[in-house]
């Protein structure tokens, strides 16, 4: 198949025995060296009360976009449950007035979902895959339920401290037409029209994020923008929220036709035993978000010890659906990956204790890739 785009997600981790300012300015370099290899764009992740320093990412998208030149840089994604329309629009606005037609402005509703599970009134989802199953080669694992991560006292608190009360969550897809219509120039309240300044008229991509087939996925599809579905998150669920996009979409001002970015964890080296190793310490790193406390500095595979039997069993799917070996080898992983959900553009993320092997899987799999 033809080489389709390929981008970067940063998570900004704060290794062990790092600092946020150590991890700030390693996606400074990350960007920068992604836009010299060929990247399409650098999005940056939004994480509160754990050890990756994107807490802020209107903060870090413009230290990154003032830092480069060409490469897309935006939000992946904003949580728009824990801010309003109006704050984003006018944060990505200035962004946009001094580098402007440059910035993504992803949404995400993962913020409104765990108020919702903390609060205990959300739905429940019935799981779509009760077991492993291979689609076109790529492993869709079986699920992982977060019902006891989302109910524990530390994520209520935490969704206390992010919109304490009475503040109330937005609907999603109403927080979504406000950020289109306050770009647009269209926002009103109560008969009254409101500009953004900066932010109306700016020169945002608005894209959704989603992980299964929800309400982000027929929001970004009923109107007309692009998507992206969590592979790297959700192995579980991805393939039914890109099909769940295609079936709501509707041709908008922005798309004709739908546009699916799906993310992947990769991790590329010289050989697949190198890979392997440097690899080691993610399965203790995602136990430790999953186990509800939150994710720990990204740790050293030198000094982790490997999990037990019982905590591999809660991490087991992002483990097994993460691309790790030489570049050949992770490139044929991609390409599967890519042709089985019939993705646009793939965004890959690449988390490792030491920042120089982050580059340097990188720069492996651009140049495998085709990158220019």
């Amino acid at each position: 198949m033809t080489a389709i785009p390929l981008s970067v997600l940063d998570l900004s981790p704060i290794s062990q025995g790092g600092t946020p300012a150590d991890a700030l300015r390693n996606s400074v370099r990350l960007a920068q060296h992604a836009e010299s290899l060929g990247y399409k764009r650098f999005w940056l992740a939004e994480h509160h009360f754990v050890a990756v320093a994107s807490s802020s990412p209107p903060t870090a998208i413009a230290l990154v976009t003032a830092a480069t030149d060409r490469i897309r840089v935006g939000a992946a994604a904003v949580q728009i449950g824990f801010h309003t329309p109006v704050s984003v629009v006018e944060a990505f606005g200035t962004i946009d007035a001094l580098h402007p037609g440059r910035l993504d402005l992803g949404i995400g509703r993962s913020g409104q979902r765990r108020a919702e599970a903390t609060a205990g009134s959300a739905p429940p989802r019935p799981p779509t895959v009760t077991d492993d199953r291979l689609v076109d080669g790529v492993l869709v694992p079986r699920p992982f339920s977060a019902a006891k991560q989302l109910g524990s006292p530390r994520m209520a608190a935490a969704a206390t401290a992010l919109l304490p009360p009475p503040a109330q969550q937005p609907d999603f897809a109403g927080a979504v037409d406000d950020v289109l219509a306050l770009l647009a120039g269209t926002f009103e309240v109560g008969g009254e029209h409101f500009s953004a300044v900066p932010g109306e008229h700016a020169e945002v991509e608005v894209w959704v994020f989603g992980s299964s087939r929800g309400q982000s996925a027929e929001v970004a599809g009923r109107r007309g923008l692009p998507f992206v579905a969590s592979y790297h998150i959700t192995p579980s669920t991805a393939l039914d929220a890109v099909a769940a996009y295609r079936e709501a979409f509707v041709p908008s001002e922005t798309l004709a036709e739908p546009y699916v970015v799906v993310s992947a964890d990769v991790v590329v080296a010289d050989d697949d035993a190198t890979a392997r190793e440097l690899a080691s310490s993610f399965g203790p790193w995602v136990h430790s978000i999953r186990a509800g406390g939150g994710a720990v500095p990204y740790p050293d595979p030198a000094v982790t010890e490997p999990l037990t039997e019982a905590q591999q069993a809660v991490v087991d799917d992002r483990v097994r659906t993460q691309f790790v070996g030489d570049a050949p080898s992770v490139a044929d992983g991609l390409r599967t990956l890519a042709a089985a959900t019939g993705a646009d553009e793939l965004v890959v993320t690449s988390v490792t204790h030491g920042f120089d092997d982050r580059l340097r899987s990188h720069e492996l799999l651009a140049k495998e890739w085709g990158l220019a």
